[in-house]
Formats: structure tokens, sequence, C-alpha cells
């Protein structure tokens, strides 16, 4: 099964703390073969780069990334932390927030332009 260099492998690490111990393991196979992967990332194509293209319960890896416990929210936040470690303290960090990001069309749908300082999203009626 192919790996990582120790460099990698001691960034990805940072994460751990967000998982337990058999979802830590599933998302350090998925998150290698991930970025061993050239093209797009599906979980059979992950599974073939790290040498379990022929596992008969990869189900687990799908069900791992849909219904265990794990916080996207926090692991973007270790990950912004990681980042403004790299930023030089003499450097300004500007953050650009764009609420437009989820554009949906519809009569029942209308956007919420009253509390956009709160929460930008869209109202349905």
């Amino acid at each position: 099964m192919p790996t990582l260099p120790p460099e990698i492998l001691t960034l990805i690490s940072c994460f751990a703390c967000i998982f337990t111990g058999p979802s830590w393991e599933n998302a350090q196979l998925l998150l290698t073969g991930a970025i061993l992967y050239r093209g797009a990332r599906r979980i059979s194509c992950i599974l073939t780069i790290m040498g379990l293209g022929n596992e008969k319960h990869f189900d687990k890896y799908h069900r791992f990334l849909n219904r265990a416990q794990w916080s996207g929210l926090a692991l973007s936040q270790i990950l912004f932390g990681l980042l403004l470690k790299l930023v030089p303290e003499s450097c300004p960090i500007l953050i650009a927030i764009d609420e437009t990001i989820e554009r949906r069309k519809g009569k029942r749908i209308k956007l919420d332009f009253g509390h956009l300082g709160r929460s930008g999203k869209l109202i349905y009626q």
C-alpha cells in the first residue's frame, strides 16, 4: 500500500483529534488515496490506488463519509489554524465571504437580504 512522506503524515496527524480510532484509519486511507490519485476522486479509484481494489466491503468507506461522527467545521478550523502559521505576522489577512454561493430559483424561494449580517441564507416560503 502506498504511503506519503513523513512530513505530510505529520501534517495530516493534526486532524486525528476529530475522529475516533476506526474513523481515523478510514480518514487516513481516503485522504492518502485522494492525494496520490490523479483524476476524479471516487471511492473506487482511491481504494484501487491504495491496493484495496478488490475490497469486498467498500461500502464502509461510503458510510464513513456520510454517517461517521466527524465535524467538517472542526476540520476547517484546524486547517485554517495551520494555514495561519504559514502567513508572516507582518502580512495582513483579508477574508472575503460570499453569501451568494448557493443560488436557487423557484416561486417559493427568495433571498433574505434583511439578515445578511447574520446568515445570508435563503428563505423558503
